[in-house]
């Protein structure tokens, strides 16, 4: 059954379906399912039927096979995998229904991304000493990512060949292998300069492709970038937890805050439909509500 699952996943991979987060998510959401078929005496995917599948769906939904009750986005997921899984199944090799199909999907409220003021993105920037080798490379990690509102992937993915230093824009290929051209402000390219000159140069083989390299000389890994937010979280005593992600989120919300038009910034976030940036707008008009009840004399 594992074999079958280690296929899908190759077959998502090969599709270029999604991003590596969403495929490891869909691995443990289908382990899970695998291995509740096991105990329950199910040595085949076609033996599931819609009995099967709701007694499944109604275990996963209690917390017995999870740590506590799931939330609702964390069901949803779970959905979608199964399904996905059961088309490929159905695609590829002899099942001959999806029973997961039968399962409506939950309303899932969506919630105001967190950001960051301009002032502790600047904080966090002034945490590192450009003097020393290691500090220039993190900080250059962040500074990219904020600069250009990438995804943690698409900044470890980036390569040496996706920076243009004259015209000052990278190549960024997102999600479903969708290539995007963002243009980046001088500072960054001084930094690059640094970063090359002080650090990648003296870790990184000359024909070694990505741009980003840990000490061993190999490619920066997600993991090691969160890790290093947390460190800096604390050096620069900033209140709030901090995720790669925030910097992302902190780029469009200062863009639309100093009058960048939405289009622009879906174009330059990668998002495939314009609902999807919608909810910055939100966050700018959130802001601009508190501003006006903290500062309007009528408020009080």
């Amino acid at each position: 059954m594992y074999k079958y699952l280690d296929d899908f996943i190759k077959y998502l991979n090969n599709k270029r379906t999604g991003s590596a987060q969403t495929a490891d998510s869909y691995y443990r959401d289908i382990s899970r399912f695998i291995t509740y078929l096991i105990d329950n005496d199910i040595s085949s995917f076609s033996d599931v039927d819609k009995v099967v599948a709701m007694d499944y769906i109604n275990v996963l939904r209690s917390g017995k096979i999870t740590r506590g009750k799931i939330s609702n986005s964390s069901y949803a997921r779970n959905l979608s995998a199964l399904r996905s899984f059961y088309r490929y199944l159905c695609e590829i090799h002899t099942c001959k229904s999806n029973p997961f199909t039968l399962f409506k999907n939950v309303k899932i409220n969506k919630h105001l991304p967190d950001v960051l003021t301009v002032d502790q993105i600047e904080q966090i920037f002034d945490c590192f000493d450009l003097d020393d080798p290691l500090d220039i490379r993190n900080r250059t990690i962040l500074e990219t990512i904020y600069a250009c509102g990438l995804r943690i992937s698409e900044c470890c993915n980036l390569l040496i060949n996706n920076i243009d230093y004259k015209e000052m824009n990278i190549r960024v290929i997102g999600k479903g292998n969708k290539e995007r051209l963002i243009p980046y402000y001088p500072r960054l390219n001084e930094l690059f300069s640094l970063y090359e000159d002080k650090y990648r140069n003296k870790y990184a083989e000359k024909d070694y492709p990505y741009l980003f390299v840990s000490t061993r000389g190999t490619q920066v890994s997600p993991r090691s970038v969160q890790l290093l937010l947390e460190e800096v979280k604390l050096k620069a005593n900033i209140p709030i937890d901090i995720h790669p992600h925030m910097l992302r989120h902190s780029f469009a919300t200062h863009l639309l805050d100093n009058g960048a038009d939405l289009r622009t910034v879906q174009e330059l976030l990668g998002h495939e439909n314009l609902s999807t940036t919608q909810i910055y707008t939100h966050l700018t008009f959130e802001r601009l509500k508190k501003t006006v009840d903290k500062a309007h004399p009528h408020s009080k």
